[in-house]
């Protein structure tokens, strides 16, 4: 996950995070092979009585809509921008938030799942869920840089935590409102993850390389000074 942690503490949370991203992945198969049979409509029927109707969860959607995932989202591309100059950052936001709104869109009309508010008829499909998928991707993609700067390990754990708090309180929120099924958020929070660490390990490997030949180009320069 987040590379700017400390070397040790980066290399320890990629043994942890790049297993997890595999697992979920699995996980997103396994929903999507089994959420037309009997057990996981139970499954979804017993969450939607249980956080069916919790007003303070239902308010937690607007965490996912799109205008705030637009407004965040845009204010993060300005920062790196602006202050970090940081443009491969600025690819990795536009990566894991808008191709991720993309794929989101296209599997949701490639399963075509009715949400539970809309018969068939209607054009409005549920899987995966779009506020736990693309929710989570700008949530952790903006927890990603913001721990990258903070010094004190216990501000970046604090940082993530309530990166995936607020994940799972977006994707929990479309139970609760009857906008879609447990079996739907749980894909796209699997989908979600698994699609964030592929971007960052993207990032990362980019960031190794650059600072590779930045590290060899300073070594040419001196031997030149040398001679």
């Amino acid at each position: 996950m987040p590379d700017g942690c400390g070397r040790e503490e980066g290399a320890s949370m990629k043994r942890i995070f790049y297993p997890l991203a595999m697992a979920t992945l699995l996980g997103f198969f396994g929903i999507l092979y089994y959420y037309r049979q009997e057990p996981v409509r139970e499954l979804d029927e017993r969450a939607a009585s249980l956080f069916g109707g919790v007003g303070w969860l239902e308010a937690m959607s607007f965490i996912g809509e799109q205008w705030m995932i637009f407004a965040v989202s845009f204010l993060l591309l300005v920062f790196l921008w602006l202050f970090r100059h940081n443009y491969r950052g600025m690819f990795f936001v536009l990566l894991a938030v808008g191709a991720g709104n993309a794929l989101n869109q296209l599997l949701q009309q490639w399963f075509g799942r009715p949400t539970p508010e809309f018969p068939e008829e209607v054009a409005s499909y549920s899987f995966p869920s779009d506020h736990a998928m693309v929710g989570l991707l700008y949530l952790f993609t903006l927890a990603y840089f913001l721990s990258e700067r903070a010094g004190a390990k216990s501000i970046r754990l604090l940082i993530w935590l309530a990166a995936v708090l607020l994940a799972v309180l977006t994707a929990l929120s479309q139970v609760a409102s009857g906008t879609h099924y447990l079996s739907d958020v749980l894909a796209g929070l699997f989908l979600g993850y698994t699609l964030f660490v592929l971007v960052a390990i993207w990032y990362e490997m980019r960031e190794r390389q650059f600072r590779k030949r930045k590290v060899m180009r300073t070594v040419e320069l001196e031997d030149i000074d040398k001679r």
